[in-house]
């Protein structure tokens, strides 16, 4: 049943375009036991049906910029490819400490970027 749960959640999130591997790694990797080089390979596995869905739902709506998309694909291949060797020659304790690490500083740059957000409203509330 959490795996049906873990789907859903991870789905929905994934819809939104915020990455729901994040949550599909920490449930399998913390709750299922299920070792890092796993649940990260598990992802990317994940990642393949529920992207394409997202962008088939986006192209329909004329919100993919397809130039700038041509880009950032090639670019993200020759960076999944670094990335994977990196991973895979990193032990399981390393790549769950990197990977803590990569999270923290996504949820800092969020929290600022919020903060930033707040202030910069206010100031246009009050003028």
């Amino acid at each position: 049943m959490i795996e049906i749960l873990t789907g859903i959640i991870a789905g929905s999130i994934s819809g939104l375009g915020m990455g729901g591997g994040t949550i599909l790694i920490l449930v399998l990797s913390n709750f299922l036991g299920i070792e890092q080089h796993i649940a990260q390979a598990t992802n990317l596995v994940f990642f393949i049906p529920t992207a394409i869905s997202a962008i088939i739902i986006n192209l329909k709506q004329k919100l993919i910029n397809l130039k700038l998309s041509l880009i950032i694909i090639l670019s993200g291949v020759i960076g999944t490819i670094i990335g994977s060797e990196i991973a895979i020659s990193l032990n399981a304790t390393s790549l769950k400490k990197y990977f803590g690490i990569f999270l923290l500083l996504i949820s800092i740059n969020e929290i600022y970027c919020l903060i930033k957000e707040y202030i910069l409203s206010k100031k246009t509330h009050n003028n």
